[in-house]
């Protein structure tokens, strides 16, 4: 019965908007690539819109249809259909009487559905149809976060005790009415909700900005920042407040910058947080960097960084002593790759001490310090009463200075394995970098092992992705030996990635292993571009552009993505 029902309406769309024979076929071979009806194909391919399908639909399947953009769901029916069940099936629950349930669904077809939803619910199922993109949206809206509502409404969503704060300051009740407000339930649970939701989204920053009419709270995803809610302007000195409680923060500076840090039990699993709090024309911004540990379990393999590269990295962290660099601009993921390699050198029978600024990862086995300059102690100061104490292992969060440099150059040369990053925007970029910071290029000759640079690109989400043809004019200017019949993909969007095609990031690298020659070269002055171009032809050495662009052939990531965070060569 379905089955003559859709190549009715397969027929139907082909003849209503005029569909060619070559139109129909590439709809077929992405029928059969995608496992997926016809109908659905068409809309895939971009021959007909969502709304052309579901007007036939419902004219030949006599099935309500439903605008779900001017329909406001019984938020009783969350207790009916799990979230995970209206994501995995596309459906979002309408209206239920008496013993009948209504839902929306994009796909008529399913009727392995309504069994299912019948034996789960113990009520009959009818259904009505809707635009797949509306359905998506208001599970969004349903299950997720609410924009545009009271701090009542959205802290309904979560139980004040879903959040376990592990460390938390005594709360002063006597200083103002926000710090009252401050403990209510209605701003504990709207915390709590921010925080879960960036969890859930894999969000690695929450950004609370004020505003001049409320307060917007953005996530950063992937690297890219999106507006995920607006809290009213009147909670916004209570929310602010709830986070300096949390992150044992002085409740009265309201003019100074502070920084913070709390960690936070979610079920089994603790995330930590690290806290800045910058006044600004509107009030205080906070951004809170999520520091999941979790991360670090992955091992330097989980990084996405290439077999070669992976290879002399892991040779070069395991050496007796020596330096080891990663470079790159801000947010490039070097903490996260030298946590990586740390958490692969941890044992028992080794002394790692760190010096960070701020310490990001808490981790069991560690000697970690915080580097606090108001008070002398320096990077510098840091690591030299690190060497004191005897370390097998040193790793400097980042080298600022001439007196950090010399100091740690000279640490690597006396028997301890130093682990640092630089700011370059490349891995010979370091080895002047260093020279021009006043080290001897003797010293940056014998001590360096290897230099990685790096940046971070997203993967495509595996869910959606497809083909895609790129036009000539964008390919010629990129200056690379594309080979005839080069695929290109991308990811068409969807409830996984939240339409936006990715899902995840991994490394990009450029990983240059200092040998005699490139010695050699340091100490005849040759510049960062003839180490470079001899790392490249004699090496064998991937460039960052070259190893962006093998990700973007194997269809890991996009070339909208490569040129994003690379340059052409």
């Amino acid at each position: 019965m379905s089955k003559t029902h859709k190549e009715k309406i397969a027929k139907l769309l082909i003849a209503k908007y005029d569909l060619t024979k070559a139109d129909v076929d590439q709809a077929i071979v992405y029928q059969r690539d995608k496992g997926i009806g016809l109908e659905k194909a068409l809309v895939g391919k971009g021959f007909i819109q969502e709304e052309d399908l579901v007007s036939v639909l419902v004219k030949e399947l006599e099935v309500p249809f439903i605008n779900l953009e001017r329909f406001r769901v019984d938020p009783f029916l969350q207790e009916i259909i799990p979230e995970r069940f209206a994501r995995q099936y596309e459906i979002i629950p309408i209206s239920l009487l008496d013993y009948t349930l209504t839902i929306a669904v994009s796909d008529p077809f399913n009727f392995v559905l309504r069994d299912d939803l019948k034996s789960i619910t113990g009520r009959d199922i009818e259904i009505s149809l809707s635009v797949p993109s509306q359905i998506f949206k208001a599970i969004d809206g349903y299950y997720g976060i609410k924009t545009g509502v009271s701090v009542q409404e959205i802290s309904q969503d979560i139980q004040e005790g879903a959040l376990e704060i592990v460390s938390e300051a005594q709360e002063d009740e006597d200083i103002d009415v926000s710090v009252d407000e401050s403990g209510t339930a209605p701003i504990i649970r709207m915390v709590n909700l921010v925080i879960k939701e960036a969890l859930k989204q894999r969000a690695s920053d929450i950004h609370i900005e004020p505003m001049e009419d409320c307060v917007r709270v953005r996530y950063r995803i992937d690297g890219i920042l999106q507006t995920v809610l607006d809290i009213p302007k009147e909670n916004q000195k209570a929310v602010i407040v709830r986070i300096k409680i949390m992150s044992q923060l002085d409740i009265t500076a309201n003019q100074v910058p502070q920084d913070g840090r709390f960690k936070l039990r979610l079920g089994n699993k603790e995330v930590d947080f690290r806290i800045s709090i910058l006044p600004t024309t509107f009030g205080q911004k906070v951004v809170m960097r999520v520091l999941d540990k979790a991360n670090l379990s992955v091992g330097l393999a989980g990084l996405g960084i290439s077999k070669k590269a992976l290879e002399v990295l892991d040779d070069s962290i395991h050496k007796p002593f020596g330096m080891v660099m990663v470079t790159g601009p801000t947010g490039s993921g070097k903490s996260t790759t030298l946590y990586s390699i740390i958490n692969e050198l941890n044992s028992v029978d080794k002394n790692i001490i760190t010096v960070e600024d701020p310490v990001e990862y808490l981790v069991e086995g560690l000697t970690q310090i915080q580097a606090r300059p108001e008070i002398g102690l320096t990077f510098a100061e840091g690591l030299r009463a690190m060497l004191r104490q005897s370390p097998d292992i040193v790793m400097v969060g980042e080298i600022r200075d001439n007196e950090t440099a010399d100091i740690a150059i000279k640490a690597s040369l006396t028997g301890q394995l130093v682990f640092s990053t630089l700011h370059t925007n490349d891995a010979a970029g370091a080895l002047t970098r260093l020279i021009d910071m006043g080290v001897e290029p003797f010293l940056v000759a014998s001590s360096l092992v290897m230099i990685s640079a790096q940046r971070l690109c997203r993967k495509i989400c595996p869910q959606c992705k497809e083909e895609i043809e790129i036009p000539k004019d964008v390919l010629e200017p990129l200056n690379y030996d594309f080979k005839p019949g080069t695929v290109f993909y991308a990811g068409k969007g969807c409830p996984l990635c939240r339409d936006t095609g990715y899902l995840g990031r991994m490394c990009v690298t450029e990983v240059l292993a200092i040998d005699d020659e490139i010695r050699n070269m340091l100490l005849k002055g040759k510049s960062s571009d003839d180490i470079k171009e001899y790392a490249q032809k004699e090496k064998g050495m991937a460039t960052l552009w070259e190893d962006a662009m093998s990700k973007c052939l194997a269809g890991l990531t996009t070339l909208e993505d490569v040129i994003r965070i690379t340059t052409c060569e």
